[in-house]
């Protein structure tokens, strides 16, 4: 792999962690604060894009050689954006809309260094199983997916028996769309 600048990585999501560091990446993480309400006229991927570009705003560090990595998934389903869910109740219904349906996910990341600022998406269809209720509530009660956009994690449980197929990145679904990042960075550091 070419030698990258070391990154500075706003996540909390494990999963980015992970993802990141089995690619090779160095990474330190950095705690950003930054509400993630966004502009109500702004749709699917501008969505993404905008918070991952927002909560790099908020970065109050110096960067000097580092790069900063912000990022930020919704899950879309019938132009409505599910986000992480507030509770049980949420995430079982959001559950039921992805039961048996096609969605969308879409991750916007950003990339700064203390010169320039490049902002991309990437976009995954996603077909569920027609799921019972039962298997939902299964679901929901042992895995908690309160953590996750559209209340689900592919990595787990639901991806292995819920998710019946996928059309572009599975990491994207993940979270962080490995292979578009390595090249954008790439493209980044020219």
């Amino acid at each position: 792999m070419i030698p990258f600048p070391h990154i500075l990585l706003a996540s909390k999501s494990p999963r980015r962690q992970f993802l990141l560091k089995d690619a090779g990446f160095e990474y330190t993480f950095v705690n950003i604060e930054a509400d993630e309400t966004y502009p109500e006229e702004l749709q699917r991927e501008a969505v993404c894009m905008w918070l991952a570009e927002h909560k790099a705003s908020h970065f109050t560090g110096e960067l000097g050689e580092k790069v900063l990595v912000t990022a930020d998934t919704i899950v879309c389903i019938d132009g409505m954006i599910l986000n992480k869910p507030a509770d049980e109740a949420e995430a079982i219904q959001m559950l039921q809309q992805l039961s048996g349906n096609k969605h969308e996910v879409f991750t916007g990341v950003c990339i700064m260094n203390s010169g320039k600022k490049q902002v991309f998406f990437d976009r995954t269809e996603v077909f569920f199983h027609t799921l019972t209720d039962e298997e939902i509530k299964h679901y929901v009660t042992h895995f908690h997916p309160f953590d996750k956009a559209g209340s689900y994690g592919v990595q787990d449980w639901m991806g292995y028996l819920g998710v019946e197929k996928i059309n572009g990145c599975f990491y994207n679904v993940m979270g962080f769309p490995l292979a578009k990042f390595y090249r954008e960075l790439q493209d980044f550091l020219r």
